[in-house]
């Protein structure tokens, strides 16, 4: 029997429709359906200005726009040529880790949902809605920034925001603490959970898994430890691995590790606080209505909470990018990957394998 979940799902973050064949309640066979939000980002990006593209780029991942900000200025910044301040570079990886702390929030509230633990979804909604409190302090924004630009950062941080940033990291903690200890003693999470969604070392590099799908299997790979940016060489972190915490690569150990690396993040961002150095944040770039960046081509990555994300960036040496393609994670694990781990399992535990993937629909549809 083929039956069809989506494109409106509460299991998908966002549009993209799953075409199940299934006997009884097993799932035979699996296609994704993607293009129901093609809005055409890349081919935008090519008719506007540089510096007309910042307001577009963050609309490419809602949960995480601070990434698409930060590889867009800082491919752009590579190929013009343009230093920017000491602080401006500590704000930019602040200000990523905590896009990364909230987007693993938004995430963990899905996960547990899936599973029926809407309880936990409200913990997490309501954490999350604490730390766009603090986007709306710094940036004046609470889902799309538009803060870190080429030459630096917008602004500096507002007076007491730091301490604000500490309270609240504090209050994440505690939430935390709350839910390791009802989720991952739950007995129906685990029963469910447990051995469901298996990824193994070898699929790693056959479907180009990044991220903590890819840390889950015990491949130690993260481009903030592999291929340091930005200032990440000078925090003190290891990268987390399934192994590393005793779990395997399945749903549960998956969701452990995220947690983890939650936990890092907030430790991260204390060591950034208490590092932070003085001085200015922002170098201004030529007139950037009519700027026109030397002719090259780039190609830059981040972690993101999903794994690898990338710009590739070519300019012909006129006031407009010449290609622009972006690299995200959502197309490798939704697709190729979803699709392969799919058959075999129970009809009702689609949600549940695809939020533990992480992917997000409207990161494909660029």
């Amino acid at each position: 029997m083929k039956v069809w979940q989506g494109p409106q799902h509460p299991g998908v973050t966002g549009n993209m429709a799953l075409e199940l064949v299934t006997s009884g309640d097993e799932i035979v066979d699996l296609k994704t359906h993607v293009g129901y939000l093609h809005r055409g980002f890349e081919k935008l990006m090519e008719r506007r200005k540089w510096i007309q593209n910042f307001p577009l780029v963050c609309r490419i991942c809602v949960p995480e726009p601070d990434f698409n900000e930060y590889l867009y200025a800082a491919a752009t910044e590579e190929l013009a040529g343009i230093e920017i301040p000491e602080r401006a570079v500590w704000i930019r990886t602040l200000n990523l880790e905590m896009a990364r702390l909230t987007s693993f929030l938004m995430w963990l509230g899905g996960q547990a949902g899936a599973f029926g633990m809407g309880t936990i979804g409200q913990w997490t909604v309501t954490m999350r809605d604490f730390m766009l409190d603090l986007f709306e302090e710094l940036t004046g924004g609470r889902i799309y920034h538009m803060y870190i630009v080429p030459g630096g950062v917008r602004g500096d941080v507002p007076q007491g925001w730091f301490s604000h940033v500490l309270t609240t990291l504090k209050n994440v903690e505690k939430v935390l603490d709350d839910i390791e200890l009802v989720l991952f003693n739950n007995a129906v999470f685990k029963k469910r959970a447990v051995g469901l969604g298996v990824i193994t070392p070898d699929m790693v590099d056959y479907y180009g898994i990044t991220g903590p799908n890819a840390r889950a299997s015990g491949v130690a790979r993260d481009i903030r430890k592999d291929r340091s940016y930005l200032i990440y060489d000078k925090l003190d972190f290891d990268i987390i691995t399934g192994i590393s915490i005793g779990v395997d690569s399945d749903i549960f150990g998956r969701t452990r590790l995220r947690a983890a690396e939650m936990r890092q993040s907030i430790s991260l961002i204390r060591q950034m606080i208490d590092k932070m150095p003085e001085g200015p944040v922002h170098v201004s770039p030529p007139n950037v209505l009519h700027w026109k960046i030397p002719a090259g081509e780039t190609y830059l990555s981040a972690e993101c909470t999903r794994g690898e994300y990338g710009y590739y960036i070519v300019s012909d040496g006129s006031d407009k990018p010449r290609r622009v393609y972006v690299r995200g994670p959502s197309y490798t694990h939704a697709v190729a990957l979803f699709e392969h781990m799919a058959p075999g399992t129970n009809i009702a535990d689609t949600a549940g394998l695809m939020v533990s993937l992480h992917t997000y629909p409207p990161e494909i549809e660029r």
